[in-house]
């Protein structure tokens, strides 16, 4: 187990609409939504019906397989709407905040003098439970299940990502209290990539230092996979910085707060800045920050390559401190492969001669300029995957549902996230994040 990684692969996409290091604003919604569609391998119960009073912390919902796994309201205020999909699929649970701010009082209390019993009730109890996220699969985690390890990553390298050094200016003390508390669980990791980070004070973790900037270093899965590979019948759980903090205010404070600084990024924003608000956010609330409201704009809670499309009537991830606003681009372009002097596009393959212009940022939309088209097997993914295995195999593996050929490829190291940069790059234009997916659903289906 090595306390330095060096890595050299992978690839910084140059997109413009980076958000300068400054908070714009304080956005309070005035609804916000818990969609249980956030947290995967979660069967949700539901546990109110409109019209119910809650508070901050009161429970919303709970995973019918795991009762004691609760989802918790991040405001207080009442229950408007329960929104149902096909065959009455709950998709969210709407809940009108009244701006009081009242929360439950789980009672403070010192992570260090707990029993391991103790604090995963505490945590359990609060709603806070699904923030950690279990591999393989990247289900929420059972906590029945004795992990080897938990895994946080103190940097991310995704495109226009928040800065996790600047979000979580004076958190020190929730995130130690949130190391304390998860190390009663297993042995922690915590991965930077700076001598001066601020994870590098905390106690009761282990500390990896990652050299390589470029994405995907800041993936949690690449720095398992260099740290502690993940093999058939272990298991490790992670937890983003942001809720590790939230973990931690619970102890701290005996109350649950999902109160988090949101990047507005891309380029189609105007002015990109971080703003303060909640998780469940209306997306709508961030459209002061549309650069051309006549613009087909494509709302996005998350990252460019893993993100989700949230649409501007949509809300904020319970896992998500970045909101990405790029145009839709449904041009087509008439013989495009043919014309290398286009200074205005990327190509990671240097295909255009755009890469005389090295510190350029680019307009990006979501053209893919071209559709899906045959398999074409290539290095390129090994190029920008900086993990030990054979990514075509597995993606091919995948494909056609063959789990021992999965399981020999590394089925149980990667998520769709790890596989974004692939994505990107592939001349064959295939959804690779979906395919690993179906891989990974085949795997929970037939193996867990």
């Amino acid at each position: 187990m090595s306390n330095n990684i060096d890595l050299k692969k992978g690839l910084d996409i140059p997109v413009a609409g980076k958000a300068a290091p400054r908070t714009d604003k304080q956005i309070v919604p005035d609804v916000v939504a818990l969609k249980p569609g956030d947290f995967k391998g979660f069967s949700p119960r539901l546990l109110v019906k409109e019209g119910d009073k809650v508070l901050a912390g009161s429970p919303v919902l709970a995973d019918k397989q795991h009762p004691e796994i609760l989802l918790s309201s991040p405001v207080s205020g009442t229950v408007g709407q329960v929104v149902r999909g096909d065959k009455r699929k709950l998709l969210a649970v709407v809940i009108n905040a009244d701006g009081a701010g009242e929360a439950i009082d789980f009672g403070k209390e010192d992570p260090a003098r707990m029993e391991a019993d103790a604090v995963k009730e505490r945590i359990l109890a609060s709603g806070l439970w699904p923030a950690l996220i279990q591999r393989p699969y990247g289900i929420v985690a059972d906590p029945a299940l004795k992990p080897k390890a938990i895994f946080v990553s103190g940097f991310n390298t995704a495109p226009l990502a928040a800065d996790t050094e600047f979000v979580l200016q004076g958190e020190t003390g929730a995130l130690q209290a949130g190391v304390t508390a998860l190390a009663k669980l297993a042995p922690v990791h915590i991965c930077v990539n700076r001598a001066d980070s601020l994870f590098c004070a905390l106690k009761d973790a282990t500390l990896h230092t990652v050299n390589g900037k470029k994405h995907p270093a800041g993936n949690v899965g690449v720095q398992i996979s260099h740290i502690s590979p993940i093999h058939k019948g272990e298991t490790v759980w992670t937890v983003s910085p942001l809720l590790l903090a939230a973990i931690g205010k619970l102890f701290t404070t005996g109350k649950v707060d999902l109160s988090r600084k949101v990047a507005v990024t891309g380029p189609a924003a105007k002015d990109p800045a971080y703003v303060d608000t909640l998780c469940g956010a209306p997306m709508r609330s961030f459209a002061a920050y549309v650069e051309n409201p006549e613009d087909e704009i494509r709302w996005i809670s998350g990252d460019l390559l893993t993100g989700t499309n949230a649409g501007a009537d949509g809300f904020l991830g319970f896992f998500d401190n970045q909101v990405t606003l790029i145009r839709e681009g449904r041009e087509r372009e008439v013989l495009g492969w043919a014309k290398p002097f286009r200074f205005n596009q990327f190509s990671a393959t240097k295909s255009y001669f755009s890469w005389l212009l090295p510190g350029k940022r680019y307009k990006m939309d979501t053209n893919t300029h071209g559709g899906p088209r045959a398999f074409v097997v290539s290095d390129m993914y090994g190029k920008v995957l900086p993990m030990d295995l054979f990514p075509v195999y597995l993606i091919k593996a995948c494909l056609v549902g063959d789990i021992e050929k999965m399981e020999k490829f590394g089925i149980y190291e990667v998520l769709p996230e790890d596989f974004a940069l692939c994505e990107f790059v592939d001349p064959s234009k295939n959804d690779i994040q979906a395919i690993i997916q179906a891989g990974i659903d085949l795997m929970i289906k037939e193996m867990a």
